[in-house]
């Protein structure tokens, strides 16, 4: 029975700023159903993406209506109680979403990359109470690199013992997610000034989100700043990165394909429009001997050279997706973690060059008519120019090559 998603109307802008109360959500039974899911949402974002990125309306009731379909426990073990989807599946879903609207379907990334990392690092306690809250509906944003240190892995976010409380203090940014999440994780150095990701709750006294993401893409992700004022920590939700340097994982790979997924999705949105307005609206070149834009041959050769294009990234998506999920079926050693980490390289590069391309040929073919505001076309590229710079891709080629060239290994962490 198809699934449907009625998100009903949207509501006051300036209404609550705070996460809703977890509430029972729908259980997925499969990767089938998970694809059939995602589908009824784009289906249901699609309409009104145009206008929340005019009018900058962050996605309140579409982020409550993907909580309740059950999409974001899909990467829960089936030992636990989730899907067990695989990474393929995990990519097209995103794929599919943000071909909707890519900022709302950006939203979700840090909570699957960091379920990546408890996977790969996490006790079996933290592990089985991290996915029971999952399956109960709470969600996990970020609180990401800080704005003013020199370099973006530096932190001067500080995880203190005071007493007998675990205290977390320091300001962070480009946190995507944070203002929709029950649990914001970040990095930080405990007393000994080792690396740990502390999860807190965004309830807590002492936790402020503040909505001052002002990017002109990707408007609606409210990926500003989180301030941690001595904030009361769980010891159970401190996990000690450090340890783990020299461990073999998937975390950086898992992280890295969703965001290869996300520059498909904005891929797939600009060819859309791009079909829409040369069939409705745009008109042939006047030395093109046509009366429609539609059999203008340049038209339809650069139409062709774009769905090859984004046919081409699409595959070797996939194909990485398959690729870590038969690495993740064995134990993950060095070497098999790298091939994971070159396989999404490769798709980052193909799904990065043509969410450009087709976001900037959309003007090309549609014509000047294409660019009244009104249409909004530019969010396309907006949205493909802010997100493809989340790490750049000139090191992807410089990845590859120097695993091809010279065997050296890529380096383990989130944007690997």
């Amino acid at each position: 029975m198809p699934h449907k998603y009625d998100i009903g109307a949207i509501g006051d802008p300036e209404a609550s700023r705070r996460p809703r109360p977890p509430k029972p959500v729908h259980r997925i039974r499969d990767d089938k159903e998970a694809i059939e899911i995602a589908y009824a949402l784009a289906e249901s974002f699609h309409p009104g993406a145009s206008e929340r990125d005019r009018e900058r309306r962050l996605p309140w009731e579409e982020i409550e209506a993907y909580t309740e379909s059950g999409l974001g426990a899909i990467t829960v073990p089936r030992a636990y109680g989730g899907t067990g989807a695989s990474f393929e599946t995990l990519s097209k879903v995103f794929e599919i979403l943000c071909s909707a609207d890519p900022a709302l379907g950006q939203i979700p990334q840090n909570h699957f990359g960091v379920l990546a990392l408890v996977h790969d690092i996490g006790t079996e306690e933290q592990r089985a109470r991290v996915y029971a809250d999952v399956l109960a509906g709470y969600r996990i944003g970020n609180a990401g690199p800080e704005r003013k240190t020199k370099r973006v892995n530096i932190a001067t976010t500080r995880l203190e013992q005071c007493r007998e409380r675990l205290l977390l203090s320091g300001e962070r940014f480009y946190s995507t997610g944070a203002i929709f999440a029950h649990y914001i994780p970040t990095r930080a150095l405990d007393h000994e000034g080792r690396a740990v990701q502390v999860w807190v709750r965004s309830d807590e006294p002492g936790v402020t989100v503040i909505d001052d993401w002002n990017s002109f893409g990707q408007r609606t992700t409210a990926s500003g700043t989180v301030i941690f004022d001595k904030v009361a920590v769980d010891p159970l939700f401190v996990f000690p990165v450090h340890a783990f340097l020299d461990k073999p994982g998937l975390a950086g790979p898992v992280s890295q394909i969703i965001q290869a997924a996300i520059d498909a999705g904005i891929a797939s949105a600009a060819l859309r429009d791009t079909l829409d307005f040369v069939r409705e609206k745009a008109r042939p070149w006047v030395d093109s001997g046509v009366e429609r834009a539609v059999d203008d041959p340049t038209i339809v050769h650069e139409v062709g050279s774009l769905f090859t294009n984004l046919n081409a990234a699409q595959e070797i998506l996939y194909e990485a997706g398959r690729l870590l999920d038969a690495v993740a079926k064995e134990p993950v050693t060095a070497e098999s973690s790298a091939r994971a980490s070159v396989a999404v390289a490769e798709a980052k590069i193909l799904t990065t060059e043509i969410a450009l391309e087709a976001s900037e040929k959309l003007f090309d073919l549609a014509g000047s008519a294409a660019t009244r505001a009104g249409h909004n076309l530019d969010r396309h590229w907006r949205n493909a120019r802010v997100h493809t710079l989340h790490d750049p891709v000139r090191w992807k080629y410089h990845l590859i090559g120097n695993y091809e060239l010279n065997g050296a290994l890529p380096a383990r962490h989130q944007w690997n």
